[in-house]
């Protein structure tokens, strides 16, 4: 399945091995993938360029990833944030909706 798309997608995750699948994935069916290791050096990343897509980890040292989401709010409500992680609970899937997420994605998840 190709999907030609001008769409770029930011993959902000503390796994390269994550973060490397998924740019297997999405480049394989057209999107452009940018890719951060920490939450501040994703939201740099948007500084500079227009995602209109991020995947997000929550859980990463330094920022996690609901205060990313907060800052990725503050800078562009227009980008669909979709928030994956190892320890999925309700109550952080419910926290990351009413911070604007997209979507909750559990690790590990099938492309």
């Amino acid at each position: 399945m190709e999907i030609k798309s001008d769409a770029i997608i930011l993959v902000v995750d503390d796994e390269q091995d994550i973060r490397d699948a998924s740019e297997r994935i999405l480049t394989r069916i057209g999107f452009q993938v940018l890719k951060a290791s920490r939450g501040d050096e994703g939201l740099a990343v948007l500084e500079k360029e227009k995602a209109s897509i991020v995947l997000l980890d929550l859980r990463m040292p330094g920022m996690d990833g609901l205060e990313v989401l907060k800052h990725i709010r503050e800078m562009d409500q227009a980008i669909q944030v979709i928030v994956i992680t190892g320890y999925a609970t309700i109550e952080t899937a419910i926290e990351a909706m009413k911070l604007g997420a997209y979507d909750f994605i559990s690790k590990p998840f099938e492309p």
